[in-house]
């Protein structure tokens, strides 16, 4: 827990070689005099308030005579006197409701009584010299505010200053590995709340996609793409939510084959395919994760189609087979033996001994957890997440794929520089699954209609 609790930021500033405001006592009575009255209007409480109530009970009956302090953490600095934008933890997010407009530093308290408390930095008076001089939370600089009357009015939680706040020694913090584990695996099961949401991210990630496949025309006629790709998609997460939810994978051609490509500076080159891994984060902070490889001119070749449909049929088979009762793992394992059947019937593979030679082809996961963050519940223990049990409410990736790079001997020329990936969202139902990016086409003869319509639009 920082020693300042009213530090926002990480990094101590050194202002020393920047102008200063007058203080004069002059100037300092004409700056704060003749403001208009503020109207504190007291807003709805948000409908995520109930569940965020459930949350914290949930989480506090697991720990029935600590103490949790839940930090939402500090401004990241970027360079100097200058900070990435701002994004609390996610367990902060998901016990408080607070998305985007949470504030730097703030703090939720749940007292072993189950009272809960929100400390943040309340908004400076305009008698101070923190209104107008104060850069990193001054009005004149970041804009208005909340007071701590809105934002309990908001949440319906109790919200105190920051200053206020004392740390105890037998606090337990997100720093305490048991704590931190509980608020990740209580985010495995989303509630009615997260669900919605999460349709709400996957829909706006698809307008996301159909914009960008408008633009192919200007991305192949610019030396750097890819840039227009990852632009026009970041202007639709921008529009329909909070920002990215992770780094826009815009990958042509043989950068396809780069699983994590994402400095996204090449050209999109007709009869290239163009791999999009992308996704929407709304301002309540859920995000999708979709992947659609797409034929840039609108047609796949024999091969591209050859290695699209392998992938469709690898991500239909984990597919079929989600219902409550089994396996996580048992996903990817689905995925893997039409991966492995059919690289094998191409003859790519060295005679069967038992080593797994076809994850040369892809050597990543089928299935991540999704929610407030990409990989979600990442601190959850395995035998919870990998070898847990499927439950409705899980919502989770199906992203089988092949890559072929461009210089793998093993593979015919033709097959060199090809990769694609095929990436949908899914939400484990009390009998089986829905697909909450079906809407986005997938299969060979949808998609190429699809790239063709958006083209000609």
């Amino acid at each position: 827990m920082t020693e300042n609790a009213n530090a926002t930021h990480e990094a101590e500033i050194d202002n020393s070689n920047r102008s200063t405001t007058p203080q004069s006592d002059t100037f300092l009575n004409f700056i704060s005099s003749s403001w208009a009255d503020r109207v504190d209007e007291l807003p709805a409480e948000l409908p995520v308030a109930k569940f965020a109530a459930d949350r914290r009970a949930a989480l506090a009956a697991l720990f029935a005579d600590k103490r949790l302090v839940i930090a939402a953490g500090a401004l990241k600095q970027r360079s100097n006197d200058t900070f990435y934008p701002y994004r609390p933890h996610s367990a902060f997010a998901h016990l408080t409701g607070w998305g985007s407009e949470s504030e730097p530093g703030a703090i939720l308290v749940i007292e072993a009584s189950g009272e809960t408390t929100l400390f943040f930095r309340e908004r400076a008076g305009r008698d101070s010299d923190e209104f107008f001089a104060n850069p990193e939370i001054g009005e004149f600089w970041i804009g208005p505010r909340p007071s701590l009357a809105q934002v309990s009015a908001l949440l319906g939680v109790q919200a105190k200053h920051l200053a206020e706040f004392a740390a105890h020694d037998d606090d337990l913090t997100l720093d305490d590995a048991d704590l931190a584990r509980a608020a990740s695996e209580l985010r495995l099961v989303k509630d009615a709340y997260e669900l919605a949401e999460m349709q709400h991210a996957v829909d706006a990630t698809q307008r996301g996609f159909d914009e960008v496949l408008a633009s192919l025309g200007d991305a192949s006629a610019h030396p750097r793409g890819e840039r227009i790709v990852e632009g026009v998609f970041n202007q639709r997460a921008r529009l329909d939510g909070n920002e990215v939810g992770y780094e826009t994978i815009a990958a042509a051609g043989d950068h396809a084959c780069t699983l994590h490509w994402i400095r996204n500076d090449g050209p999109v080159h007709e009869g290239d395919l163009l791999l999009l891994d992308a996704g929407v984060e709304l301002d309540s902070l859920y995000t999708a994760d979709i992947t659609r490889t797409v034929p840039i001119s609108g047609t796949f070749s024999e091969t591209q189609r050859r290695v699209y449909e392998t992938v469709l049929e690898a991500a239909d088979a984990a597919r079929a087979i989600v219902k409550p009762g089994i396996r996580f793992s048992d996903v990817h394992d689905a995925a893997m033996t039409v991966i492995e059947r059919a690289t094998r019937e191409w003859g790519f593979l060295p005679e069967s001994d038992g080593t797994p030679y076809h994850r040369r082809y892809m050597v990543h996961g089928t299935s991540h957890h999704l929610g407030l963050d990409v990989h979600d519940c990442a601190q959850a223990r395995r035998e919870m997440y990998m070898e847990g049990i499927l439950e409705p409410g899980m919502v989770f990736t199906i992203e089988p794929g092949l890559y072929f790079q461009p210089d793998d001997l093993t593979v015919p020329a033709e097959f060199r520089g090809i990769g694609v990936r095929i990436e949908d969202d899914i939400v484990v139902t009390e009998d089986g699954c829905v697909n909450l990016s079906a809407n986005i086409p997938r299969t060979a003869d949808d998609v190429e209609q699809w790239v063709r319509g958006a083209r000609q639009a």
